[in-house]
């Protein structure tokens, strides 16, 4: 029994149609038809239920349909790390990162890795699935930088900086850093923030902000994206709470008011990953993390 007979059995368990799956799979018929027959007398079971017109999954097939496509995946995944890992500095990392860091840390560590390791190719993505824990777990991502430590006993963690976070609101509204005194003189205001509601930590952290302060505030526009509530606040549609590395963004249409509490930056990788690479990128991130607000 070969992965590729398991592979050619899944796609047929998905199309239940010789011919077509036979066309997608760039072999012909009797090949494909060899292959599974062959896979029937290994195991010593039936999979499928065919006739001259229709094919059918037995449950046996069924079942093992479900398993295999789970274990296949894994061995893609595995398979796809296993040759991250083989090439070196000439490999591919992906890293996740929050949008804050969009116009601050993350250009500025992108120059460092560019000249430290030239020939290295690196995939950003800035996840709506908040779920770092899983997606590096799952090898989907190699390194996660983000607001919260990751509590896994199988995944690493480093604190980057710390840094304020920020009472942001436009240019011209009649709040300012030398007359602020606390977030009850914008009670009333209209708020675009992240959802209280929500789980993530920014969220938490908006809750224990406001509850210290002894606010309700007036949530009007409700955003995940750090960049879309500046520029809203920018056009004075309200105020906002953020982290203060959305400043390197250069609005100049609106005013950050630092506040009594900070936010952290974590890089979460797998503890045991054997790809150097990721070692080297979190040295260069703890290196450049050092220079910022801590």
């Amino acid at each position: 029994m070969t992965t590729q007979q398991i592979k050619y059995f899944l796609e047929l368990a998905n199309l239940l149609h010789f011919w077509n799956t036979a066309e997608k799979l760039s072999i012909s018929q009797s090949t494909l038809s060899r292959q599974i027959q062959a896979l029937e007398e290994e195991l010593d079971l039936k999979l499928l239920e065919r006739d001259k017109r229709n094919v059918k999954l037995t449950a046996a097939g069924q079942f093992l349909k479900e398993h295999w496509t789970i274990t296949i995946n894994e061995l893609d995944r595995l398979h796809l790390q296993a040759k991250k890992i083989d090439v070196g500095t000439s490999g591919v990392i992906s890293l996740a990162y929050p949008g804050s860091i969009s116009s601050g840390f993350l250009p500025q560590l992108m120059r460092v890795l560019t000249q430290e390791m030239p020939e290295l190719k690196i995939e950003l993505t800035e996840p709506t699935d908040l779920n770092h824990e899983k997606l590096i777990l799952d090898y989907h991502i190699d390194i996660a930088i983000s607001r919260d430590e990751i509590l896994n006993p199988t995944i690493q963690s480093k604190k980057l900086y710390a840094e304020p976070i920020c009472l942001v609101v436009p240019k011209d509204h009649w709040v300012n850093a030398i007359n602020f005194t606390d977030l009850k003189m914008v009670e009333n205001e209209n708020f675009i923030i992240s959802a209280l509601h929500n789980t993530t930590y920014f969220s938490s952290l908006l809750r224990d902000v406001f509850k210290q302060h002894n606010v309700e505030p007036k949530t009007t526009i409700e955003s995940d994206f750090g960049s879309v509530i500046l520029n809203l606040v920018a056009q004075s549609l309200g105020v906002s709470i953020l982290p203060y590395a959305f400043k390197s963004a250069n609005n100049k249409a609106v005013r950050f008011i630092e506040l009594p509490h900070t936010v952290d930056l974590y890089i979460n990788w797998r503890r045991h990953d054997p790809n150097s690479i990721i070692k080297r990128i979190v040295t260069c991130s703890e290196a450049l993390g050092k220079e910022y607000i801590s």
